[in-house]
């Protein structure tokens, strides 16, 4: 105000000394002295007016984003006018940070019932390790609703020791809302940040549950294979016997009755006989032992396996020499399995079978190919005791995959793309299995 007035001093002081040094009336002096003193007054404060309110009505509309009210808006603002434009873009950004926060609201409502619709519980604890969100599941496992443990610390909700220790790791304990049996829970921690303070994300999922469904799927899949197995060895056993015991029962016998009891003896020692070999094989499927590593000569292997093999020759595609850690007699085995496959699976069609080898950054890939048939069904290949072969035992692929797996490795089999035949893929690390045997 005090700039408007101001702004118009020197032009006064001359109207007005103009004005009293004229030869006017005195009553003419004061009226014109009044009017230009009035007109002065009334000029600055209609330019502070014009000023001030709208930057009032900006600082207003500022102040409503700074409380995140954004229905206030700037209206009567002119296209041409400096001022118009800083009301266009105040009313464009409010626009702009309601979307946000509709999105915003939006997407933590969405997190909000994820968290509470899955079946693990999560918990978010700050730098003090005081408790600061807790999911619905979360809320069941400590039996607490989260207003009552809200700000409670870690060692109070007794979830200290997952804030310590391995960040991945698989605990057994009770919690006060399953407290009627010691479970196992898989623990997953990890650090994040907010205002710019560390916190920790908590993740405890029920193992048991899981653990014991793949446990019974197990059994019952084991339970279905053993009794197919033993009913193909004991239904005949039984028919050859009873057949036996009549033979003895009748009071004449036929001239050949030796004959028939021979046969009859060599069935029941036949089965007798598969039935052992079918329970060794499940017992070297459940005696695997730990690998001991050592450096193996993996070209050296792979020849020598290749060379084992007398009835059909095996084609070598070379790859680049290479030592790795391994375990050579057990992977020798692996590699003998699945020659003696392809070979097998060529000698039905008169095809070759090619092994070769080659490496990458971290890992070894070798592959068997053969040009048999192929496999109708791929599905059930690593099944203990699942066999497509007359006088196979259904385990030489299993112990093959338990083998590469104890390598920190994958085994794969499918047929292939471009032709008949089989490829089988084995992938290991070059610097071996994370915590292997020695």
């Amino acid at each position: 105000m005090l700039m408007t007035l101001a702004a118009a001093v020197p032009a006064g002081i001359v109207a007005l000394a103009l004005l009293w040094t004229g030869d006017h009336s005195a009553r003419v002096q004061w009226t014109l002295t009044v009017l230009v003193l009035g007109c002065w007054l009334g000029f600055a404060l209609a330019l502070r007016e014009r000023i001030t309110m709208p930057l009032q009505t900006l600082s207003n509309l500022l102040g409503a984003l700074r409380e995140e009210d954004f229905s206030l808006r700037a209206r009567g603002a002119a296209t041409s006018d400096a001022m118009g434009e800083v009301f266009r873009e105040a009313n464009a950004l409010s626009e702009t940070l309601h979307q946000q926060r509709l999105g915003a609201e939006e997407a933590s409502a969405l997190l909000r019932t994820v968290m509470d619709e899955i079946d693990v519980a999560i918990f978010a604890f700050d730098g003090a390790h005081r408790l600061r969100l807790v999911n619905k599941a979360g809320e069941i496992l400590l039996g607490k609703p989260a207003e009552r443990i809200a700000g409670q610390s870690a060692e109070e909700l007794g979830l200290a020791e997952c804030l310590a220790g391995e960040p991945q790791r698989t605990l057994e304990r009770s919690f006060p809302g399953k407290p009627s049996s010691s479970a196992r829970w898989g623990l997953r921690r990890s650090t994040f940040r907010e205002g710019g303070l560390p916190h920790h994300l908590i993740v405890l999922a029920d193992l048991s549950r899981p653990l014991r469904e793949e446990e019974r799927q197990a059994w019952q899949r084991l339970i279905r294979v053993l009794g197919h197995e033993l009913n193909n060895s004991l239904a005949p056993i039984k028919s050859m016997a009873g057949t036996l015991e009549g033979f003895l029962a009748r009071e004449q016998t036929s001239p050949d009755w030796k004959d028939d009891m021979r046969r009859g003896l060599a069935i029941i020692s036949s089965r007798s006989e598969s039935l052992s070999r079918f329970m060794n094989a499940y017992s070297q499927l459940a005696r695997l032992p730990l690998p001991k590593l050592g450096r193996v000569q993996i070209d050296d292997v792979i020849r020598r396996v290749a060379g084992l093999e007398m009835r059909k020759r095996v084609e070598l595609q070379p790859g680049p020499a290479l030592v790795i850690e391994a375990d050579g007699d057990q992977l020798e085995q692996l590699l003998i399995n699945l020659v003696r496959n392809a070979t097998d699976a060529a000698l039905e069609t008169g095809g070759g079978v090619r092994v070769g080898w080659a490496t990458s950054a971290r890992s070894l890939d070798i592959w068997i190919e053969d040009d048999g048939p192929g496999l109708p069904n791929t599905t059930n290949l690593f099944v203990p005791f699942f066999t497509t072969k007359p006088a196979g035992s259904g385990i030489g692929l299993v112990l093959s995959r338990q083998i590469a797996e104890a390598h920190g490795g994958t085994l794969n089999l499918e047929n292939r793309k471009t032709a008949t035949g089989c490829i089988a893929r084995l992938r290991l690390p070059i610097a071996g299995p994370p915590g292997g045997g020695h």
